[in-house]
């Protein structure tokens, strides 16, 4: 038996037309009956690097015993000229979080995932402390099982004042070796009363690495820090 939460993650493709762009991580959420697909949202929309796709593709299981059976799903991100993910920002500016809701019935026949809810959520951020073990579970560089098309974890650990918006934005800081390609990804402890099915608690979407401007490339090191945001908007955007 495989963690359920491996089942949780999927891959993500970026894609503007037939024209692959991208790749990325991201993670199921169920709220009552309703499933989203949960991402980073520089992912689906990046004006900086110019990044503009139309639709993604995720791969599905599609069967409980033999892993190496998968199906993809395309998903247009536009829909009469309106983007159809949801995006936030509080008084702190944009949340490098979206969320784009999954129509079942385009799944694909016999798919097998599993779900984060709104259980998975913690229900005080002020029981974490500092230097609390933590999970990263994505696509590092494409990097995966591609056999059976499942996702690497990586270690990390809470790495400022959790509950604390981290220099006022909605994100805390991790320590934990990180790659492009991870960005979306659940970031989650184990959940201590086990009671959970996956049994971890989702404290937070990786976005991407944390680091000085003012770092000397080839005398300093990179901080090895990441951003977090809070899993806790996912409250908002799956209302």
């Amino acid at each position: 038996m495989i963690d359920p939460l491996l089942l949780a993650s999927t891959r993500i493709g970026t894609f503007l037309g037939p024209r692959a762009l991208t790749a990325a991580s991201g993670f199921f959420f169920e709220r009552d009956t309703r499933l989203f697909l949960v991402t980073s949202r520089h992912v689906l929309v990046n004006a900086a690097t110019e990044h503009f796709p139309d639709r993604v593709e995720i791969v599905l299981h599609t069967d409980t015993v033999d892993l190496t059976r998968t199906a993809v799903l395309s998903m247009l991100l536009y829909q009469d000229g309106k983007s159809v993910w949801r995006q936030a920002r509080d008084s702190g500016g944009e949340i490098d979080v979206a969320a784009l809701e999954v129509d079942r019935a385009t799944l694909p026949k016999d798919a097998v995932f599993r779900t984060l809810t709104m259980d998975h959520l913690p229900a005080s951020l002020e029981q974490i402390g500092i230097g609390q073990p933590l999970l990263i579970v994505g696509f590092p560089l494409g990097f995966y099982d591609t056999l059976h098309n499942l996702p690497v974890v990586r270690q990390a650990a809470v790495a400022s004042a959790f509950g604390v918006r981290f220099q006022g934005e909605g994100f805390f800081l991790t320590d934990a070796r990180s790659h492009r390609g991870a960005s979306g990804a659940p970031v989650v402890m184990a959940d201590p009363g086990g009671q959970l099915q996956p049994a971890w608690r989702l404290l937070g979407i990786h976005s991407g690495g944390f680091d000085m401007k003012t770092r000397e490339p080839g005398v300093d090191d990179t901080l090895g820090l990441n951003c977090a945001w809070y899993a806790d908007i996912l409250r908002t955007l799956t209302a």
